[in-house]
């Protein structure tokens, strides 16, 4: 599959599974950039619209975020929509010490939840000023304040993080909040092989890495398939090129 190639296809509404006949294979990304920009001429179009991308560790959720970011700003102005990663809320390190969870960084706990939901009820209720928004540097391995923005222009956000379809207290409160929630998926050899070159790009050993992959990424991407049918559409991706600055952990 080449860069350019985006295979997807529609999964079951948040009310329940849908029966595999009534799915709709899709396998061009420009489709997806029209269900984006479809998504501010539907059901209230003069209103802020939050679009959700879940899915497990390193499935390209940030990737295709970003992708659709540009397209829809290429096809309907500066600033017409805006990217609100859930990485940039990560705990700090200092915090995660202070809790011993450094060992399960990236695992729900690990994550001010509260905080993210809060900034993303504050994106649909405050249409006049700007809304700085945190991302989570790799370089840094910590989150930091203000990388992204949100205008009073922006009318699509997508926002993307591992847990936005867990049935767990605040998530249902962050998907109540979004038109939209899809779920990227990827072969889990190559989210994992994925993860690994993350992991030694780090800095850690490949031992260490390996090691992460298996007691902690691995369990985390279990659980977040297990809220995979919450979701209102599958997306497959393959490998859309990578734009600069795009350093979260997805």
């Amino acid at each position: 599959m080449d860069d350019d190639t985006l295979n997807t296809e529609t999964a079951a509404p948040p009310a329940g599974p849908a029966a595999d006949g009534h799915r709709k294979a899709l396998d061009d990304p420009r489709d997806l950039t029209e269900l984006a920009v479809g998504l501010l001429r539907g059901r209230g179009s003069g209103s802020r619209v939050i679009l959700g991308l879940t899915g497990p560790p390193a499935a390209g959720k940030s990737t295709l975020a970003r992708h659709l970011v540009a397209e829809v700003c290429r096809s309907e102005g500066p600033d017409a929509a805006a990217y609100l990663p859930l990485d940039g809320f990560h705990l700090s390190n200092t915090q995660l010490d202070r809790l011993g969870l450094r060992a399960r960084k990236g695992a729900p706990s690990t994550f001010d939840s509260h905080g993210y939901v809060a900034l993303l009820r504050r994106v649909t209720e405050d249409r006049f000023h700007d809304i700085y928004v945190p991302d989570f540097d790799r370089e840094l391995d910590e989150p930091v304040a203000a990388r992204h923005l949100v205008t009073p222009r922006t009318r699509l956000v997508i926002t993307e993080g591992n847990y936005l379809s867990s049935a767990e207290t605040p998530w249902p409160e962050a998907r109540a909040l979004l038109r939209e929630l899809w779920y990227v998926d990827a072969e889990d050899t190559v989210r994992e092989e994925r993860l690994l070159r993350r992991h030694m790009a780090g800095g850690q050993p490949e031992p260490e890495a390996r090691h992460r992959v298996s007691s902690n990424d691995h369990p985390n991407g279990e659980y977040v398939k297990g809220a995979r049918e919450a979701c209102s559409r599958i997306v497959r991706p393959g490998c859309l090129p990578q734009r600069p600055g795009a350093r979260s952990v997805d």
